[in-house]
């Protein structure tokens, strides 16, 4: 290809992706919870408690109108020794069919004190007006330590998990809120004795607007014989503020 060529081909691409780029939009949020729990079980698992706040936050981009974006978030953590931190690093399409909202992507958990815990998933997601199914699938050969290959040779990787989630205003500013969520362990994982098992979450919340809101939720999960008091019910108090 002559430099003429390559030169025109490079302002044709300019051209084209100068519409996405000048409707792209950046947000930023922040929360304070009273307890940070993830698919019903509690993070910060040195100090179970009924209140053991967490600080969290992330930025997502959106490219336009084209349905991508990538985000990232991050939380306050600690169950795994020398790790203080959770950061997230996702990345995915959204777009219709019909009546659903779909989306499709890849999502990284990222331990930076402790790689072991370091766990990536496929997910997907449809929406059919308060209701969304989501399905997340592992693709790494770790999953959160439970049977990670850096630390026992054992594999993780197709460890799945299943949500069910309902969300619709019941009233100006108020939200209904509930789901319930399944986990199912991969083969190295079940054959350490560890039982797949069931999260739920009911609550609701309230907008003040200006991005502010208020939510309040009871959330926990079965097995509580084999995950011990990780798995208990709390009522989690979230203040989230997105700019």
């Amino acid at each position: 290809m002559s430099h003429a060529s390559l030169k025109s081909l490079s302002l044709a691409l300019v051209a084209a992706a100068m519409p996405v780029l000048a409707s792209a939009e950046l947000t930023a949020n922040v929360a304070l919870t009273s307890n940070y729990k993830f698919r019903g079980q509690d993070q910060d698992v040195h100090r179970i408690k009924a209140v053991n706040p967490a600080i969290q936050g992330g930025f997502d981009y959106t490219f336009g109108e084209s349905g991508f974006y990538l985000g990232n978030w991050n939380s306050s953590v600690d169950w795994l020794q020398g790790n203080s931190i959770e950061s997230d690093l996702y990345g995915g399409y959204k777009f219709k069919a019909g009546a659903l909202d779909l989306d499709l992507g890849a999502l990284a958990y990222v331990y930076p004190g402790n790689t072991a815990g370091n766990t990536t998933e496929l997910y997907g997601a449809a929406t059919w007006g308060p209701l969304t199914a989501k399905y997340s699938h592992t693709v790494s050969k770790d999953y959160f330590g439970w049977a990670g290959a850096k630390t026992s040779g054992l594999r993780g990787r197709n460890t799945g998990y299943l949500n069910l989630a309902f969300a619709r205003e019941v009233a100006p500013s108020v939200t209904l809120k509930a789901a319930v969520g399944y986990t199912r362990f991969a083969g190295d994982i079940r054959d350490l004795g560890v039982p797949s098992y069931v999260d739920y979450s009911v609550g609701g919340a309230y907008d003040f607007g200006a991005g502010l809101s208020l939510s309040a939720a009871v959330a926990g999960a079965n097995k509580k014989g084999f995950f011990g008091d990780a798995n208990k019910a709390r009522l989690i108090v979230t203040l989230s503020k997105t700019l």
